[in-house]
């Protein structure tokens, strides 16, 4: 009776996170764009689901929530689940789709979808070969092999996206990163827009003069019809001053300099805006998470740096091992137990929200950027491969954040994985992403007044 329970506590809760996960696709991904797939709906919504109700089993171990023999099997069943998904049924879906958009394979499209399935199943399969990243005693049909291949790229994907945000945050946050921007900058960059717009206005108007010249004067009529015909058309001089060509060519110059100046005048907007909210209360608390957050990233690169260096792997949780060190020092009577589990259910919360809400928009800015009308279904199931392995691999990470009590049922699901590879690797793509990063935001910080200056 208890299982039942538990199972219907499973089942709404994943009904939910279906629902948000539809609502999330009708209303921000796919709002624009009248031909929907309903196939791809429900894969992107089934992967929400499973994936949200990994970090709800999570919570639950925490908590104790649910029997223990019930937590086991729903952590078995949504692996196997999300495992399925990503594996086998995005992957083809995404070649069906890919092979739809090509007129030559539309009769065999089935056929050369599962030629490419094949395919990414090879090399997701010879993934595993150079990293030991689970013992060699299990087979070729086990759940070891499918997850531990999946934790490789989400961990590369999270430790890419980590590096970036560690050091993109209190870039995006300090107003000492802002450059200085008055209103005189603003009104002479919008004075040269002006100016280069009547420039252009007034080029194209004897470009309009000159076809209406050689209409009353009846060259359009006697002129060559077809390709040569516009050839000459355009090439041909009028009044023996007039090159047409020429004139062209300095509107197509100029418009990409107006384009130029209007993207730089909408940044330097931007840039007075953002000056003007770093005066207000928020503004300065934001400042103030700016320095908080470079902190934390100067520690983790240093970390990071140790870890790798040393060969090192944390065995206690941080919570735990923070909280031990600060009752050793005080000399004070502490439940380290007691309130580490309380405390690890705080910072587990908080990276489960912050993960999947920073996930979300992420995934929301990539799909405007580069999707059609007819990308848009193979960019989705992307997205849902990318949600899925990037969740799977939160499971194998957020499990060094737990106590030693509460990491049995997930170590025993995940099984007999190498998973201080995965923090080694973790901190290796984290130090290269972090490094990369300090490197691309300096340059584009150090060239934004010059780009400035030049136009």
């Amino acid at each position: 009776m208890s299982f039942l329970i538990d199972s219907s506590i499973m089942v709404t809760s994943q009904v939910l996170f279906f629902g948000f996960g539809w609502l999330f696709f009708m209303r921000k991904l796919f709002k624009d764009y009248e031909v929907r797939q309903y196939v791809v709906q429900v894969i992107f919504s089934v992967t929400f689901a499973f994936s949200c109700t990994m970090f709800e089993l999570i919570i639950f171990e925490i908590l104790g929530v649910l029997n223990s023999s019930s937590r086991y099997f729903h952590w078995k069943l949504n692996l196997c689940v999300i495992l399925l998904i990503l594996v086998f049924m995005v992957p083809f879906y995404i070649g069906y789709f890919v092979v739809s958009n090509i007129r030559l394979l539309h009769r065999q499209k089935l056929l050369f979808a599962c030629v490419l399935w094949l395919t990414f199943m090879y090399f997701f399969w010879k993934l595993g070969d150079p990293f030991p990243i689970l013992s060699p005693k299990h087979g070729i049909l086990s759940i070891e092999q499918l997850i531990s291949r999946v934790g490789v790229i989400g961990v590369t994907l999270m430790a890419l996206l980590s590096g970036f945000g560690a050091v993109n945050c209190p870039y995006t946050y300090m107003s000492y990163f802002l450059r200085n921007v008055t209103d005189a900058d603003i009104l002479a960059l919008e004075r040269r827009l002006l100016q280069t717009m009547d420039m252009i206005v007034s080029k194209k108007k004897r470009i309009a003069v000159a076809h209406r010249t050689m209409f009353q004067r009846g060259e359009v009529h006697n002129k060559p019809t077809g390709f040569w015909g516009m050839i000459k058309s355009v090439t041909t001089s009028v009044s023996g001053s007039e090159n047409l060509s020429l004139i062209q060519q300095e509107v197509d110059a100029l418009e990409e300099l107006s384009r130029q100046l209007f993207l730089e005048t909408a940044d330097l907007h931007a840039t007075k805006e953002r000056i003007e909210y770093s005066k207000t209360f928020q503004g300065k608390y934001f400042n103030f998470l700016g320095y908080f957050f470079s902190i934390y990233c100067v520690w983790k690169i240093f970390m990071a740096t140790i870890n790798i260096v040393f060969d090192r792997v944390g065995k206690t949780d941080p919570v735990t091992r923070g909280i031990e060190i600060t009752v050793n020092y005080l000399g004070i009577q502490f439940d380290v137990k007691f309130w580490s589990q309380h405390i690890s259910f705080i910072l587990v919360g908080i990276i489960i929200v912050t993960s999947i809400r920073g996930l979300l928009i992420t995934l929301t800015k990539f799909f405007y950027a580069i999707s059609s009308s007819k990308s848009s279904n193979v960019i989705v199931l992307l997205l849902a491969q990318i949600m899925g392995m990037y969740f799977v691999s939160s499971v194998l990470l957020i499990r060094m954040s737990m106590p030693l009590e509460y990491r049995t049922i997930i170590t025993e699901v995940l099984g007999e994985l190498q998973f201080n590879f995965y923090h080694r690797w973790f901190d290796v793509i984290f130090l290269v992403s972090a490094l990369s990063s300090i490197l691309f935001l300096y340059l584009a910080h150090k060239q934004a007044p010059e780009k400035h200056m030049a136009l």
